[in-house]
């Protein structure tokens, strides 16, 4: 893309720049400050219309100022007694991290008239429903109605050498010629690769939703601690024998005080040991149905000074996944799945635990409040998905999750969050991590009372967010809380989460007694800091850099969900959304102090070329416009909404 030249904007009345000690918004370089309107208008142009200098001019410096820095309406927070009298009645209507109400279109909506899939995959046989079937079988009339084509390249053809969406791709001048076209050079190339692993069998689909599945482990442990409601759990009457080594050799009873007849031979391995033992074999094989892993034989992860991709809700998708793969990530985690939904069998929630052959170090994060699903759910992943970890979310703070008890409200259910991990510890066959948060209110912290005790569970790695679920996003996390519950959880490893959004900020968290840091608002914002921090520098990384980025994430997603109508827009959607945090990021070159704050809020400025100020934009039509460069023109009645409305600034 040309570059745009960049108008001369009026700065007498701006001053020099932003404070550094004004704590909020960020330090940019004077010659790039602008106003709202001058922002806009720049935009609206192209790059390339004129800009009246006579707003500035006119306005006062204190005018001006607040035109740059201008703010949504400050957030209601909870817990605030002024405004809670204030507001009154109207105080349960409080704004909320989630625009709940937004309007949402169904990808699948954009895309009326659509080809039976007979005929996109070629089957020999006809289509099953024959006459009654609503979908377009006559080939010359769907092509005459499909939308026009968003580009001359397919990125599955090039690299697979065949698209299997044929017909019905949105790129399909590239392989289509009335039929399919196979690169079969390609395809030869490609044959007996699986690039994505995880995927729901559709045997073991209807099995679970005919409740067919056996959970014999599960209900081993289950029955073991709610065998007598009226008595203390079994595991919890003999902590000589769980707070021992696991790794240790049992003692086997002599002869002279188990057998009545010690005279009478018996056959090698048969000897019979009386009394109320709960073994009654010895040797290599027991009377136990399920012979339960001891930890020292479970697969081992070494989590130590690693980056970790933190399991992000809607934005954390496999292909957003693959990008930070391809920057720098060490471990990368799956989005948070309910348990319930993967026991019923959902294909939205089993979609979630897709794995790409690049994530080389993988875990999956779920979610549940009871220990009878926890621990099913995490028997059936042990069996049918390849992970390296399960991960167990008691730091969601949303409301959906937490009044059921799930997320940041297991971390006040002690009792049932140890049957949790004790459950799922128990039939994994993988480490078992969890992450949490300081606590639930915001000025009682309850990290450091549970971690002790989560180190007797069976836990192999935590993760800290330094912030209560009160807190949200608008106040700085507690390294130093961290830096104490990490000296607490020792030797388990430890990773602090919380503000990272530079090298420098990894490299002062380092400096505490964490394993590792998890990243995630910076990997939003910024996905190559994982690049900044193995090469400890500040990356100045240009616009058209950035675009490509983008370019390769459309591309990804195209893979994802697919080249069609319906694939198109569900990754626009996607793309969409991973921008509403994009936007936040100051280019190095045009900041004053380096590095960027999280929390710092910039005022409107014009980046060094159009496309760099067309990224700083914060207006959802120029996250559009973004999409259209790569994925074409958005269908009619196109309308979007970013899922999180939280700006998180001061």
């Amino acid at each position: 893309m040309a570059t745009a030249a960049i108008p001369k904007i009026a700065t007498e009345s701006l001053g020099h720049g932003i404070d550094e000690n004004n704590k909020g918004r960020a330090a940019i370089k004077t010659q790039f400050l602008t106003t709202k309107e001058q922002f806009h208008e720049f935009l609206d142009s192209g790059g390339n219309g004129p800009t009246s200098d006579k707003a500035s001019h006119d306005a006062g410096p204190t005018e001006t100022a607040e035109n740059c820095l201008e703010e949504p309406q400050k957030k209601k927070m909870k817990g605030d007694p002024d405004e809670a009298e204030r507001m009154g009645k109207q105080d349960s209507k409080r704004m909320r991290g989630q625009n709940k109400s937004r309007p949402h279109m169904k990808p699948n909506s954009y895309d009326n008239r659509r080809l039976c899939p007979s005929i996109i995959q070629e089957r020999e046989t006809k289509c099953v429903y024959g006459d009654k079937c609503k979908f377009f079988h006559d080939v010359a009339e769907y092509m005459a109605s499909k939308p026009a084509d968003v580009g001359d390249h397919c990125y599955l053809y090039d690299t697979f050498g065949k698209c299997q969406y044929g017909l019905s791709c949105r790129f399909a001048r590239a392989h289509v010629s009335f039929k399919n076209l196979v690169n079969e050079e390609r395809v030869k190339q490609m044959e007996g690769r699986a690039s994505v692993r995880n995927s729901l069998d559709k045997d073991l689909q209807w099995r679970l939703r005919k409740k067919m599945v056996p959970f014999k482990a599960s209900d081993t442990y289950l029955k073991s601690i709610f065998k007598d409601r009226n008595k203390e759990p079994c595991w919890k009457k003999d902590t000589t024998v769980e707070n021992a080594d696991d790794c240790c050799p049992a003692e086997v009873p002599s002869e002279s005080s188990d057998q009545k007849n010690p005279q009478e031979p018996l056959n090698e391995g048969t000897e019979v040991i009386q009394g109320k033992s709960p073994v009654k074999t010895i040797g290599p094989l027991t009377d136990a149905d399920v012979i339960k892993l001891r930890q020292c034989e479970k697969k081992q992860v070494d989590f130590k000074d690693k980056l970790y991709l933190a399991p992000l809700t809607t934005c954390g998708n496999l292909p957003f996944r693959r990008i930070c793969k391809r920057f720098g990530a060490d471990i990368t985690c799956g989005e948070m799945a309910m348990c319930t939904n993967l026991l019923q069998g959902q294909s939205s929630e089993w979609a979630l635990l897709k794995r790409h052959e690049s994530e080389d170090l993988f875990g999956v994060q779920v979610e549940g409040c009871f220990p009878d699903t926890m621990t099913r759910c995490a028997e059936l992943l042990n069996r049918n998905i390849d992970v390296d970890f399960v991960d167990i979310n008691s730091g969601c703070p949303i409301d959906l999750v937490y009044k059921k008890g799930g997320g940041c409200g297991l971390m006040t259910r002690t009792n049932k969050f140890e049957l949790i991990i004790r459950g799922m510890n128990s039939v994994l066959d993988v480490p078992l991590t969890v992450k949490i948060r300081t606590g639930v209110q915001e000025k009682t912290n309850i990290a450091h009372k549970l971690i002790p005790q989560m180190k007797t569970w069976g836990v192999s790695m935590i993760t800290l967010h330094g912030r209560s679920r009160e807190q949200r996003y608008t106040k700085s996390a507690d390294w130093d809380y961290i830096n104490t519950c990490a000296q607490l959880a020792s030797p388990i490893p430890l990773f602090g989460n919380g503000d990272i959004l530079s090298y420098d900020d990894a490299m002062k968290a380092r400096e505490t007694n964490v394993s590792g840091v998890m990243l995630a608002r910076g990997a939003l914002i910024k996905p190559w800091i994982f690049t900044e921090i193995k090469e400890r520098r500040d990356w100045d990384i240009s616009s058209s850099e950035r675009l490509d980025v983008l370019r390769d994430f459309t591309h990804y997603g195209l893979e994802h969900w697919g080249s069609d109508t319906q694939g198109l827009e569900k990754t626009r959607n996607f793309l969409l959304e991973w921008l509403s945090f994009m936007c936040r990021y100051i280019p190095v070159g045009v900041l004053e102090r380096v590095p960027q704050k999280i929390n710092e809020r910039p005022p409107y400025y014009l980046g060094r070329d159009y496309l760099e100020s067309l990224m700083a934009s914060q207006h959802v039509g120029d996250w559009i416009k973004i999409s259209e460069m790569l994925l074409g023109p958005v269908p009619k009645n196109f309308n979007f909404l970013p899922k999180h409305k939280a700006n998180a600034y001061k």
